[in-house]
This record gives C-alpha cells, structure tokens and sequence, in this order.
C-alpha cells in the first residue's frame, strides 16, 4: 500500500529530461502532492516544451504550481512583449529560441498557465513553499512589495548567517522564521555554497540544486525528506551551456 506524499520539486530551468527522468524514479501516483517552486524556463532549451509538459500534468494530477521570476519574466514577453534586458542576459535568449514553435494556441494557453501561478503556497501543517522570499516581519501574507515572492534572497541569506544552534524560542530567531514550521524555497542555488543536495538552514530548505547551471534536478518529499536527484541536466543537453554561459 502506497501513502500519499507531498513532493516539492526545485527549479526546471527548461531542462525537461531531466524533469521526466526523475519522475521516472518518483513513480507518480494520484494520491501525491505536487509543489513545483517556480523558474520552469531560462536556461536549457526545452523551456516552451517544459511548460506545455507542466500544463497537462496539471490536468492528471494534484499539482501546485508557484512563481518563479523567471517565469514572470517570460510572462512580460509573451503577454505584453516586454524584452527585459536582464531577462535575456539570464537565459532569456534561449527561452525566445525554443518559442519559436509557438502558436496563436500556444500563446493563450502559455499565458494563462503564467498569470495562473502562485505567490505562495501554505499547507495545513504550516509549512510555507514559496520560489524565494518575503520581508516583512509580521510574516509572508503582510507582505508590501510582491514581486519579493520570487525576487527576494535575504530570508535565506539570513537563514545562513544563524548560528545553527538557535532555535524558535531564542530571541536572536528572526521574527520572520518564526511563523512557519518550514519554508521551502528553490531561487538561489546550493551550489553557490558548495552543495549538491537540498540544503536546511535555520527551518528553510533550498531545494534549488543549480539544474539551470552544473547540477541536477532535486525533488524532496517534505515529511520524510527523501530525496529524488536527476543527473547533472548538462548531461542531457550535450553541446548546451545552460545558464553557464550566460552574459
């Protein structure tokens, strides 16, 4: 007998094989709880075909589906045609690429899927799942300026400045931590500190494991914290430099 799990996947970044091959290993059941953190494109070059895999699992499963600013990025083009300049510095150019096989259909489709994700997410075991950030101290849903949901890297660069011994009862917990149980975030990749696997600080988990760069795909089951990891998705894109060789 399979339990039901709640399984929280980090950032795509178009690398769609390595996507598919680690629900390989997940063997998806209906049961499960999906929560994807956000950023599906800019990076490899599967990004319009990322998106169009997410939109139908959304329909044969129980999937969340949250903001990323690289999604939002991509919805500024697609909707108002905005090419942002750092946008396309950040594996934008790429994403534009692998659009070019886009439809009137497509294009409607692609823009409600984008203008349909989520700021945040809360479960009833409060834990938060959100792409990056919040700021104000009276917790996530006080929050000023939205577009710190998925820009915002100072709630897990405080996390890592804690001395690890602190817990929720000691003054110094910052007061914004102090809200949830857990919070998992993708955005700011582990292997800018010289990890390969989701990395805990304080009570976030970074489940981003720099897919969009040299690392893999990360899925984590959230109670049990089992974890699930693609190959390098480099590997699945031979010739393709991914983020690395961004401008």
């Amino acid at each position: 007998m399979s339990f039901p799990r709640t399984l929280v996947f980090g950032d795509i970044h178009g690398g769609l094989r390595a996507l598919e091959e680690v629900l390989r290993q997940l063997n998806p059941s209906e049961s499960d709880e999906f929560i994807f953190l956000g950023d599906y494109v800019d990076g490899w070059s599967q990004a319009f075909e990322t998106v169009e895999f997410l939109i139908d699992f959304g329909t044969r499963f129980n999937a969340r589906f949250l903001r990323g600013n690289h999604d939002d990025l991509l919805l500024g083009w697609l909707r108002d045609n905005v090419e942002h300049p750092l946008w396309l510095r950040s594996g934008g150019s790429i994403t534009k690429k692998s659009y070019e096989v886009i439809t009137t259909q497509n294009r409607i489709r692609h823009i409600a899927f984008l203008e349909s994700l989520e700021d945040y997410y809360l479960d009833n075991e409060n834990r938060l799942f959100i792409h990056a950030g919040f700021t104000n101290l009276r917790g996530v849903q006080y929050e000023y300026f939205t577009k710190n949901y998925y820009w915002d890297r100072t709630l897990w660069e405080t996390a890592l400045s804690l001395d690890p011994r602190l817990t929720h009862t000691d003054a110094l917990y910052p007061s914004r931590l102090r809200h949830y149980n857990e919070i998992f975030i993708g955005h700011t990749p582990v292997t800018r500190i010289g990890k390969q696997h989701p990395h805990r600080a304080a009570n976030i988990w970074n489940v981003d494991t720099g897919a969009a760069f040299n690392g893999c795909l990360s899925v984590l089951e959230v109670s049990s914290k089992k974890l699930w990891q693609s190959k390098p998705v480099m590997s699945f894109y031979p010739g393709e430099s991914g983020r690395n060789g961004e401008g």
